[in-house]
């Protein structure tokens, strides 16, 4: 963190700023964070706009050292970082998109988000009307016998929209161009101005399926900045719904995955475990996935007796049936046909880009911020961060049924040394302006998020970063050389998020 610090040192500190420092640099100071990024340093946590200024979150591996800095754009412009450094660029082109501020070289200026449907331009900064969209230009691609396979945004089945655009030879696949932004629902819109509890309602809104994992960033994020200290059992209880939200989701992406090689058998009985899962999480609090169970402050709902008595026959049937259908997947040759060497990420693209979950983990990047930053209660349990180094398909399957062993081995810590005591604090209003963020791991990889709250209590700016703004992009460097019809085993061994994307 030594040239991180320095490069703090030479900028403003931004005082009520929490957990980790702020500061706002000038252009050689936001020159020097990319050359940070460029030179492997750093990596990028997240990086977005506001309406005069743009903030870039880095964290130094395997310090998990972590600062925020800022740039304040003088005629809307700052200088690129996607320039310098690829996974920036789609955050970037967001940025211009919601803020109509210039990221100066960068060299890709297609709209993102915007997709000509919205009824102004730059909705989150000076509003400007907008025109009629020209056509959204594809990069080229030359070649003898080549021909393109347009897919979605409507897609055959009930899942989110987005458009692929596969360049082909024959079956090989050449280039596949994603476009996405389809599902964008203005949440950070929505947060300006927002009390916090309404705020807490759309960060777990962000993406459903990852409910708890982002009310829980929000809630720390909030937590940070009016220095909040959370009861020890609400602290606990959350790790537990955060485990229970990990396994469920696993589940259902091992059953999709090899449903996709045709392996239908495998889908049923790992839908099976599923909702298991999701019924046990109902019968301990509420709710099948735990929406608005976690809150600033603490949690809601708490954990009686048949709870864990649910949790314990869960954690049973889980270890009793799950290890049959692991033997079935290793020993499957026509799954291990499919899934093995097929949409191989090289490790050096998984660093680069901060791949975070099982995608990352998969490639050999061994990051979970519930180890490397250890926030509590993890910092009290026992767990390993499974990681392998080959890549494919069948890495980013292994990755997730280790980290399903790994999430029960967690549920029964829990169980065991839940403590007793209230379930929420106060937040109270200290006043002033105030800064906080979050980083939490939830199923797909890490979540970030940055608050800032005004004098009234409200917030003023709130930005949820999803992991898959750093896969979507690796997804479409993996599927080149793969047949066309490897593609559905691709990206449902990656699983982005769509919703969580286009915020």
């Amino acid at each position: 963190m030594a040239a991180l610090t320095d490069i703090a040192r030479k900028g403003r500190r931004v005082e009520a700023h929490h957990p980790w420092p702020h500061t706002v640099v000038t252009g050689d100071g936001w020159k020097q964070l990319a050359q940070e990024l460029v030179d492997e340093r750093a990596t990028m946590l997240g990086l977005w706009g506001d309406k005069s200024a743009v903030h870039l979150a880095l964290i130094e591996e395997p310090s998990a050292e972590i600062g925020v800095f800022t740039f304040e754009c003088a005629g809307g412009k700052f200088p690129s970082i996607g320039a310098l450094h690829p996974p920036a660029i789609r955050l970037e082109r967001a940025i211009s998109d919601l803020y109509g501020l210039k990221p100066v070289g960068l060299f890709d200026g297609r709209p993102w988000l915007d997709l000509g449907f919205w009824g102004v331009a730059h909705p989150l900064g000076r509003r400007k009307k907008s025109g009629k969209p020209g056509p959204y230009d594809f990069l080229p691609v030359e070649g003898e016998g080549l021909h393109q396979i347009p897919v979605g945004p409507v897609h055959a089945g009930i899942i989110e929209p987005g458009h692929f655009r596969f360049t082909a030879n024959g079956e090989a696949v050449v280039r596949l161009e994603e476009r996405l932004g389809y599902v964008h629902k203005g949440i950070e819109s929505l947060m300006a101005g927002a009390s916090i509890g309404t705020g807490a309602k759309l960060a777990g809104r962000t993406s459903g399926d990852s409910t708890v994992a982002y009310a829980l960033a929000f809630a720390r994020a909030i937590e940070a900045a009016l220095q909040i200290d959370v009861p020890p059992r609400a602290v606990w209880l959350r790790a537990l719904m955060a485990e229970l939200e990990r396994i469920a989701n696993h589940f259902g992406d091992f059953g999709a995955i090899c449903n996709d090689a045709s392996f239908s058998l495998m889908y049923a009985e790992c839908g099976i475990l599923r909702e298991r899962t999701l019924r046990a999480a109902r019968a301990c609090f509420g709710h099948r996935l735990m929406m608005d169970r976690v809150v600033p402050g603490g949690v809601t709902d708490d954990l009686g007796a048949d709870g864990i008595a649910q949790l314990r026959a869960l954690i049973e049937t889980v270890r009793r049936r799950f290890p049959a259908l692991v033997e079935i997947y290793d020993n499957t040759a026509s799954l291990q046909d499919r899934t093995v060497s097929t949409g191989y990420l090289a490790p050096t693209l998984a660093r680069a880009f901060g791949a975070g979950g099982y995608v990352g983990r998969g490639s050999g990047r061994p990051f979970d911020a519930r180890a490397a930053v250890a926030y509590p209660p993890y910092d009290q349990l026992d767990f390993e961060v499974p990681v392998r180094d080959d890549g494919d398909v069948n890495a980013r399957v292994w990755i997730r049924i280790r980290e399903v062993e790994q999430s029960l081995r967690l549920i029964e810590q829990i169980l065991q040394q839940l403590p007793q005591g209230k379930l929420r604090a106060e937040l109270g209003n200290p006043g002033g302006s105030r800064e906080g963020l979050g980083l939490v791991e939830g199923f797909r990889g890490d979540i970030l998020v940055a608050v800032r709250i005004g004098d009234d209590g409200k917030i003023v700016r709130c930005h949820l970063r999803d992991p898959s703004w750093f896969q979507w992009p690796l997804l479409e460097a993996v599927v080149e050389g793969n047949i066309v019809a490897d593609f559905p085993l691709c990206n449902k061994s990656f699983n982005c998020s769509y919703s969580g994307h286009d915020l």
